[in-house]
């Protein structure tokens, strides 16, 4: 315990997340037509007897949930951006469907950034129907078995401190997996140094 008595309340992940979204239909049709989450349950918002509640399964087995009203239509309009505004959501995509983005989108006359260069990851971005800005996400690495996405970006971040870049790029995400595989795999080799068994 600390000095304080102040002990964390540790949480094990996002657990859902939920939005305001416009009429039923239009919240089916972006969120499951568009975006291809499973549309797994709904009933009423049970803070808010006029309003729905859409269950959708964002690929990872976890909830991402939105209220419904039929007097709300599609307003492309930005959300607010403001101090303590939800500026984007990114939802995670492969690699094969990342190339498929910016067609599948044009397709329906969706704007778009373009395929935005992150260094570790590649991004693109267009608004909901309700002028949310949503992220499509997809990491340029697998990290190591038993690793996570998480663990290779610390040890990435601290290479690249270390070495006074600006941000992550691909050479530390890459260094950061050899120093991980090093770390967490044993090995009969006493010298597990780098070489050229060609010179």
């Amino acid at each position: 315990m600390t000095e304080t008595g102040l002990r964390k309340i540790q949480v094990q992940g996002v657990h859902h997340i939920t939005l305001m979204g416009a009429d039923r239909q239009t919240s089916i049709d972006f969120w499951e037509g568009v975006l291809g989450m499973p549309f797994i349950f709904d009933q009423p918002n049970l803070d808010d007897p006029d309003e729905g509640h859409l269950y959708f399964d964002p690929g990872d087995g976890r909830l991402m949930t939105v209220f419904t009203n039929e007097s709300r239509r599609p307003d492309r309009g930005p959300t607010p951006a403001g101090a303590g505004a939800v500026h984007h959501i990114a939802f995670a995509v492969s690699r094969a469907t990342f190339a498929q983005v910016p067609q599948r989108l044009e397709a329906r006359g969706i704007p778009h950034s373009g395929p935005k260069d992150r260094g570790f990851m590649d991004s693109i971005y267009f608004r909901d129907p309700l002028g949310l800005l949503i992220e499509l996400a997809s990491y340029r690495f697998d990290p190591p078995a038993g690793c996570t996405h998480a663990e290779v970006l610390l040890a990435a971040h601290r290479l690249r401190v270390a070495r006074g870049d600006t941000h992550i790029q691909q050479v530390h995400v890459a260094d950061a997996i050899e120093e991980l595989v090093e770390r967490r795999q044993d090995s009969l080799s006493a010298d597990r140094a780098a070489r050229n068994p060609w010179a």
